[in-house]
């Protein structure tokens, strides 16, 4: 069983950057997909940024351009910066991920966005 532990999460005012990290407990390279959703209160969880272990990205379009998801196979870590941030982007944050059989959850982090 994987355990993923997320940091980095805190208060920034809009326009700031974040970088979410995701540290995994063992090797992530049996993981195919890693992602990171987040969820505000009130909202169903949504996926944010995902990233296959060939290197494949994909991104919600309300954090293209600003958001850059990126893994580590070597350091196993999954890592999320965050740029120009915006009062919406005020959620809990979650590391994912997924193999054939599995999958995992972090505990999450809290990313709040506000002047």
């Amino acid at each position: 069983q994987v355990q993923l532990v997320e940091s980095g999460g805190g208060l920034v005012q809009p326009g700031g950057s974040l970088r979410l990290s995701c540290a995994a407990s063992s090797s992530i390279n049996m993981i195919n997909f890693m992602g990171w959703y987040r969820q505000a209160p009130g909202t169903q969880r949504e996926l944010v940024a995902g990233i296959l272990r060939s290197g494949t990205t994909n991104y919600r379009d309300s954090v293209k351009g600003r958001f850059t998801i990126s893994r580590d196979g070597a350091k196993n870590t999954v890592d999320l910066q965050m740029n120009s941030l915006k009062p919406e982007d005020t959620a809990v944050y979650y590391c994912y991920g997924s193999s054939r059989a599995n999958q995992y959850w972090g505990q999450g982090t809290q990313v709040t966005v506000s002047s």
